[in-house]
């Protein structure tokens, strides 16, 4: 088996690592009452998804 004749430093490790980060999701708005959402979803907060309401939600009274 091999075995790495020097130890790798903190500088090339990390360089090398640097396209192993996290991205943000996409996002977009909701058409219909304007919440943030991920594209391709129904709306969590309206119940609707394009233009049709799909889910039933009860709504605040104030």
């Amino acid at each position: 088996m091999a075995v790495p004749f020097r130890r790798t430093s903190k500088t090339k490790k990390r360089m090398r690592r640097t396209h192993l980060k996290k991205e943000v999701g996409a996002l977009t708005k909701c058409p219909n009452c304007g919440e943030t959402l991920r594209p391709h979803r129904a709306c969590t907060k309206c119940g609707y998804y394009k233009n049709k309401e799909v889910i039933t939600t009860e709504k605040e009274e104030n």
